[in-house]
């Protein structure tokens, strides 16, 4: 038999920028509901009569189920097309916003709904971003990079205006089966347009035991928690991710709170409007913060950047809530100082990767990370709870318990000693 008989062909890469647009644009399409739970929870805890801890809850379980899930389905990748993970993801997501839409009425159903939601974005992000290196040439990638983390963030920066403003028009319920078409759109543009690859190693898969291939064990994380300099950045991620989500998952909330504490009647700028004006900015922020880790040095752009959020997080919520206006510039400066090291310490753990092993490395990043995200709001939820309820010391020592574990986490930073990446010029 002929040797060219012997295997399935392989695909060319796609050098062209058309998947990287279709891809993007996909991206933003699943994001754009994102936002909607957080932007809607002042009115959603009052429409369900909701304790902080229980906003709280639901709020993390998106992290909690992403976190438990992202294992699994990214590493799978390495063993199945990653456009197969990727229509799943984005098919559970539209089952998670519709489900939620359509019968969410009280705490429990709107777990399950947005732990269905958080399923379908561990199956979205990362595996969005491998499709694309699996498919363009090296050429294109680092664009392709560029692209695919601006589409999430700008989505998810609007999905607040957005949800807030579908809600009022047609109510949240219509708004959030909007965010589950719009996602349906992205699952058909990527399965229509976007070629499917053989799995990545299926040539191979047969000649090993089950579920190990030549490096190893595929679930083996073992070799990525002993690369120190690695590891130590996605242990910043962690708690980096808890400190984002609490803002974004609380940030409408905390305004909306000052607002009525303050009785302040002008709504030229909504909540809604500034978390989104926030997480615009934040984006902006994290490339700009990636330059400067270039130049200056990541180790040093990461503690800096960790120092000023401790600062911020000790006075956000006691200052910000004796003025509306104060409270938006905290809390905006706020914002892009958390997102400020968000591309630098991704990088950081990719860069300092073994490369037979980056896709275990973004495996184990991106849970940690989402580990955080899950205990961003509940500490939130918890600590204004037992404060006993909203009230400028709550938001306070809310604030700053984030801020004290931050300032755990910079003295782990330090002590374990990262390096930087080769191409960082270190003054």
């Amino acid at each position: 038999m002929p040797a060219e008989d012997s295997a399935p062909a392989t695909p060319a890469l796609v050098s062209g920028a058309r998947l990287v647009a279709v891809v993007c644009a996909a991206q933003i399409f699943v994001q754009l509901g994102a936002g909607f739970w957080p932007a809607l929870l002042p009115q959603m805890m009052e429409r369900w009569n909701l304790s902080n801890s229980e906003a709280g809850w639901i709020t993390a379980i998106f992290f909690g189920a992403y976190m438990v899930s992202v294992p699994v389905l990214v590493t799978l990748t390495d063993r199945v097309d990653a456009k197969r993970i990727y229509l799943f993801g984005v098919a559970c997501t539209v089952a998670g916003h519709l489900l939620f839409g359509l019968t969410a009425d009280g705490f429990w159903s709107a777990m399950a709904t947005r732990a269905l939601a958080g399923l379908g974005w561990a199956g979205t992000y990362m595996t969005g971003l491998k499709l694309l290196a699996d498919q363009v040439s090296p050429k294109l990638m680092s664009r392709a990079v560029t692209g695919h983390a601006a589409s999430i963030g700008i989505s998810g920066a609007v999905s607040y205006l957005l949800g807030d403003v579908l809600a009022d028009q047609f109510g949240w319920r219509s708004a959030f089966v909007f965010s589950a078409a719009t996602a349906f759109i992205a699952w058909v543009m990527v399965a229509s347009v976007v070629p499917s690859r053989p799995a990545p190693h299926a040539s191979t898969a047969g000649k090993s035991a089950p579920g190990k291939s030549a490096g190893g064990g595929l679930f083996d994380f073992r070799p990525v928690i002993r690369n120190r300099s690695s590891f130590a950045y996605s242990v910043v991620y962690c708690v980096h991710t808890l400190e984002m989500s609490a803002l974004r998952g609380w940030g409408v909330a905390f305004l909306a709170f000052v607002a009525a504490h303050t009785g302040l009647k002008d709504e030229t700028l909504s909540p809604a409007l500034v978390v989104t004006v926030l997480a615009l900015l934040g984006t902006l922020a994290s490339v700009v913060g990636n330059e400067a880790s270039i130049r200056f040095g990541r180790r040093r752009l990461v503690a800096t950047a960790m120092i000023l959020s401790i600062g911020f997080a000790g006075i956000v919520g006691f200052a910000g809530s004796t003025s509306y206006w104060l409270a938006v510039g905290l809390l905006i400066a706020y914002g892009m100082v958390v997102w400020l090291d968000s591309s630098s310490v991704t990088a950081g753990a990719a860069g300092n990767a073994d490369p037979a092993r980056r896709g275990a490395t973004l495996a184990v990043h991106s849970t940690l990370g989402y580990a955080g995200g899950f205990v961003g709001p509940l500490v939130v939820g918890w600590t204004l709870d037992l404060a006993g309820g909203m009230s400028p010391m709550a938001w306070g020592l809310a604030f700053a318990s984030i801020g004290a574990l931050i300032l755990m986490t910079l003295v782990a930073f330090l002590m374990m000693r990262p390096a930087n990446l080769p191409g960082d010029r270190v003054r």
